[in-house]
């Protein structure tokens, strides 16, 4: 039996649940202007029942009405969300994120250093043309035969899995460019582990002027040597750059550290970053010190992978390469976060129709996570094992049926799976029909055609 939010809203802390208190969205409402009339769907119930809809994988909308146990209409329910102001659902997002702040600032750290993991992802929506406009879809697809995408970027809490921020971009969006949107978050002294893509001078030097530590996989395009006294590329020869510099490392060799660790100065190149305005540009230093370091994974029957890793924590006696290379290790969970949020909750395909629809969505989606979260972060702490041991998908279903099964203890705990492997592969085969290579209403002409011809 499906419960009330009330009763999702109970299962948490005072300072978590307040942010869903009646009077406190009221509140927000009134604080940015938004007026309504005395109806069955108001503000409260309208908010209720969008964050019931995406904890059940983002249901139809047909469903809420009996999920809020009010006698209205899947239509005057879409109305009612329509109607609600994007600022609304992200002052929301913000309460619940500053009321998490407490649960994170309380989570272990490493080394003393809160970690955070940034990456990027998509997901899919319906094909209006206000969305093609806004987001466009991915190329080699005709026009009508495909569906906006939009390039989401995200951030999480490494010890936790809270989700802090996310932001929507058209599809043909790098990573870089909507990286500083989420520094905002972050604080002196954090550690961000990313992978190569968000790996540039201009982000390094960003993240160091704002005290913010990195770890970050090396670019693909960076030429690294660990050879001591190596030679390098000029950094911005006035002339034409000669044969003889091909090949070279543009960074400049200045300490070893050991066996593949080594500290190197990395220069501002000639060109600046088009996501950068000129006068961020321009505060950035010409050189920063960064540290290199290489190690291997071995599996046994695998073959050995290299991986090169480049930060700004320079001391090999307090942040050794062992351990770094751990840390970069847990960079891997971003993965399987970002595939509850879309798999799990549903976020892959998102069912609105209009660009301030889709924020709206992805705000609820990112609010319904952390909810998730923190039934995981209780449950660990009361059987005693680490939150990610916890199965996020039955949290999910106690989240739902809270008013049914009333103890933490009940929830799933994952074995643990040393040297598991994953590959990307799908089993099941999709049925064997040929991709839609030109708009529906042309194939559909096309069969009528056929259908009437003698």
């Amino acid at each position: 039996m499906s419960t009330s939010i009330d009763q999702i809203i109970m299962q948490f802390k005072d300072d978590v649940s307040r942010a869903f208190d009646p009077s406190a969205i009221v509140t927000l409402c009134r604080s940015i202007g938004h007026t309504w009339r005395t109806r069955e769907l108001d503000p409260v119930a309208t908010v209720q029942g969008f964050l019931l809809q995406v904890l059940h994988c983002n249901t139809a909308c047909a469903e809420v009405p009996r999920l809020l146990g009010k006698p209205v209409t899947a239509e005057a329910y879409a109305q009612a969300r329509s109607r609600l102001p994007l600022g609304l659902f992200q002052q929301l997002l913000a309460e619940v994120c500053s009321r998490l702040r407490c649960t994170i600032d309380a989570a272990p750290t490493w080394l003393g250093h809160r970690v955070w993991m940034m990456d990027g992802s998509g997901c899919s929506m319906p094909d209006t043309p206000e969305l093609q406009k806004a987001f466009g879809q991915p190329g080699g697809q005709s026009p009508g035969c495909g569906f906006p995408v939009a390039h989401l970027m995200t951030l999480f809490h490494a010890s936790t899995g809270m989700l802090l921020r996310i932001a929507a971009a058209p599809s043909r969006t790098h990573d870089a460019s909507q990286a500083h949107l989420m520094h905002s978050a972050l604080e002196a002294n954090d550690i961000l582990l990313a992978d190569r893509g968000f790996c540039s001078f201009a982000h390094l030097a960003m993240l160091r002027r704002a005290g913010v530590h990195a770890v970050f996989r090396a670019h693909q395009r960076q030429i690294i040597d660990f050879r001591k006294g190596r030679m390098h590329a000029p950094p911005s020869p006035p002339f034409p750059r000669l044969r003889r510099s091909r090949g070279l490392p543009k960074s400049r060799w200045i300490k070893w550290l050991g066996r593949h660790d080594q500290v190197v100065e990395y220069f501002r190149p000639r060109d600046k970053p088009t996501w950068m305005t000129d006068e961020e540009w321009a505060i950035l230093p010409q050189s920063i010190h960064i540290r290199e370091l290489r190690y291997d994974i071995e599996e046994p029957g695998c073959r050995t992978m290299s991986i090169t890793l480049v930060t700004d924590l320079l001391d090999a006696s307090k942040y050794p390469a062992a351990e770094l290379a751990e840390l970069y290790a847990t960079r891997w969970e971003i993965e399987t976060n970002l595939r509850h949020l879309k798999e799990t909750l549903g976020m892959d395909v998102l069912r609105t129709k209009t660009v301030t629809g889709i924020q709206k969505e992805l705000a609820v989606f990112a609010i319904a996570y952390n909810l998730v979260r923190l039934v995981m972060l209780e449950a660990a702490a009361l059987q005693g094992v680490t939150p990610d041991r916890i199965s996020f998908i039955d949290a999910l279903r106690w989240l739902r049926c809270t008013g049914d099964v009333g103890s933490l203890r009940t929830i799933r705990i994952e074995p643990r799976r040393r040297g598991r492997h994953c590959p990307r592969v799908r089993k099941r085969r999709p049925k064997a029909y040929p991709l839609m290579t030109k708009p529906r209403s042309v194939l559909t002409q096309t069969l009528v055609g056929k259908a009437v011809a003698p």
